[in-house]
């Protein structure tokens, strides 16, 4: 088994969940946690101990503590040597793309978490300035979801495609009005509906306010010349240095996140032979299965998974 190329993946937002930290607490990575709470302005081991889960929705404070649990788990997994081949490359859903930056090694432990409290309040003062919602549509193809939402946008709803997860399962974002009537037509496409529990129309044009405040964090942060390959979000090809990280960061909060065709990017164009998933709970495992049943995928949800 040892020896094949692994490529490490990052959960977003949606898999926090009520003391998802405490399974780390007694590991000696946890300390990172101080160096997150620092950088980000908040109270990081609270918010991973103790937090109540309606507090943990709340779209910054949410994507803060999927990160930290994310980065506190690749560095316990760094220091044990738990990697068995060659790490070739990072990838990470929305949210997760800061944690694969960081590990791949593009930008500091500390330049990161402030990215992320940035980008979170931008995200929730975007919501707060223009209401939406996010559903998702499970066992449509595609295409015909493209021709529904399509068909929606057409008749004047605000309504976009926002997350190409994995075969048979699409995200939809925009105005609750719109995404109810493409909830309406899911039938006719043989789709279930899932409306999401989320705090706004995230990769949508909705996000256009807080991509304008998160070009300026990305602006005046500085990434690595040279770093492992991130494969990005908004058009699933592998990045590698300085090479526009604020364009490609900008873009994806109004953007679809084009998830299946990353994890395809993963294991064809860079060879990756394992998939290794670095975070809260086991969201990316299960689309990853679907979208590539040979490839091998372990999910680090706590300690326990290291050995």
């Amino acid at each position: 088994m040892g020896g094949r190329p692994i490529g490490l993946v990052f959960p977003g937002q949606g898999t926090q969940r009520q003391a998802m930290g405490a399974p780390w607490r007694d590991t000696p990575s946890w300390g990172i946690s101080a160096e997150i709470s620092e950088a980000a302005g908040e109270d990081v081991a609270d918010l991973l101990l103790h937090a109540p889960a309606e507090r943990l929705r709340r779209t910054d404070l949410a994507q803060l503590s999927v990160f930290s649990v994310a980065m506190i788990a690749h560095a316990e997994a760094v220091r044990r040597g738990a990697f068995d081949g060659p790490v070739v490359a990072c990838a990470g859903h929305s949210l997760g793309e800061y944690a694969a930056l960081t590990a791949a090694g593009a930008f500091t432990l500390s330049a990161a978490a402030a990215l992320v409290a940035a980008r979170g309040r931008a995200m929730r003062e975007a919501a707060a300035a223009r209401e939406g919602t996010m559903g998702v549509l499970v066992a449509a193809p595609l295409e015909s979801v493209e021709q529904l939402v399509a068909g929606v946008r057409e008749e004047g709803g605000d309504v976009w495609v926002a997350n190409v997860n994995a075969p048979g399962q699409t995200v939809v974002s925009g105005s609750s009005e719109a995404v109810a009537r493409v909830a309406d037509g899911a039938g006719g496409i043989g789709a279930k509906f899932i409306r999401l529990q989320v705090g706004g129309a995230f990769h949508s044009p909705y996000m256009a306010p807080a991509a304008r405040s998160l070009a300026a964090a990305l602006k005046d942060t500085a990434a690595a010349p040279r770093h492992l390959p991130v494969v990005a979000n908004v058009d699933a090809r592998p990045y590698d240095g300085d090479c526009g990280w604020t364009e490609l960061g900008t873009r994806q909060l109004t953007s679809p996140v084009l998830w299946e065709e990353s994890v395809r990017t993963l294991t064809g164009t860079l060879g990756c032979r394992r998939l290794i998933e670095l975070g809260p709970g086991r969201t990316l495992a299960g689309l990853i299965r679907r979208i590539d049943p040979d490839v091998e995928v372990v999910s680090v949800d706590g300690p326990a998974a290291l050995g």
